[in-house]
């Protein structure tokens, strides 16, 4: 019952007649750009297709799905047994993930029917969680620690457009000794300037959950979500008929309480901006 309300959610948000408006809905899945399709991962031996969303469990089902496929091997070169066993950077790491995009690059014109195929008969599942909470997240993420490759691509010029400083620091390390910080209200102000994407896209942390996934033209058998993770992970590999081989990582993904953090960042949002 959860699963066919879900999926009745997305089909009613995704037809002509929803009050919901976004260019991506009206596409084809023909139309999707091939780079567009790299967050699918496909687990050959067992039929299934995994569309992660950062923030949302991604780096404990990129190694459930290591695990899985048996893509990844270990220092003594058997596959992976255990996902915990997995370094989280290398969960990471696209070059070891099979994905759609990936087909394209290896297959090129004949990628596209070799999809379908994997569409139409593998158990495409994702996850998702409110959209504003993941905002949260990636902010506390990239943002509210030094971090140098997000601050100079993105934290310093939101802080030149929306905090008045002309001239940041040139690292984020600089930025926090100086007491410079982003609040989380200038991430807001930078995700819905329209220069913004003007510019380029958005990253995957803080993207559309239907930009990376595409649930208007790709029908997902399963939709979990972040809030219900322990519960939808456990349905899902039973589903996979999965449940006596691999358990999903217990006890590591951290649960946020939505309100909490949210008041927690406005209130770091009016000290900072002030």
């Amino acid at each position: 019952m959860r699963q066919e309300h879900r999926r009745r959610i997305i089909r009613e948000l995704c037809s002509a007649n929803s009050s919901l408006n976004f260019t991506e809905k009206s596409i084809t899945y023909d139309q999707i750009p091939n780079k567009d399709l790299n967050h699918l991962i496909v687990d050959d031996h067992h039929g299934v297709i995994y569309c992660f969303v950062p923030k949302v469990a991604c780096t404990n089902w990129k190694r459930v799905m290591f695990v899985l496929s048996q893509n990844l091997k270990a220092p003594d070169g058997a596959p992976y047994l255990d996902p915990l066993d997995i370094p989280p950077e290398l969960s990471h790491n696209t070059t070891l993930h099979l994905t759609f995009n990936k087909l394209w690059r290896h297959f090129g014109r004949y990628s596209r029917p070799l999809m379908d195929h994997k569409l139409k008969n593998y158990t495409k599942f994702l996850f998702v969680r409110d959209p504003f909470v993941r905002l949260i997240s990636a902010f506390r993420n990239k943002f509210a620690f030094p971090n140098d490759e997000f601050y100079r691509q993105f934290g310093s010029v939101m802080l030149q457009r929306y905090a008045n400083i002309s001239k940041p620091p040139n690292s984020s390390h600089e930025a926090f000794a100086a007491g410079i910080r982003l609040s989380f209200t200038h991430f807001i102000k930078y995700l819905l300037d329209p220069q913004t994407e003007e510019e380029k896209p958005f990253n995957e942390h803080w993207q559309q959950m239907y930009r990376l996934c595409h649930p208007c033209q790709i029908e997902y058998d399963f939709i979990g979500k972040l809030e219900t993770l322990d519960e939808d992970a456990e349905h899902l590999l039973k589903i996979l008929g999965l449940d006596n081989y691999i358990h999903f990582p217990p006890g590591v993904q951290k649960k946020e309480e939505g309100h909490r953090a949210l008041e927690q960042h406005q209130e770091k949002s009016e000290e900072f901006s002030t």
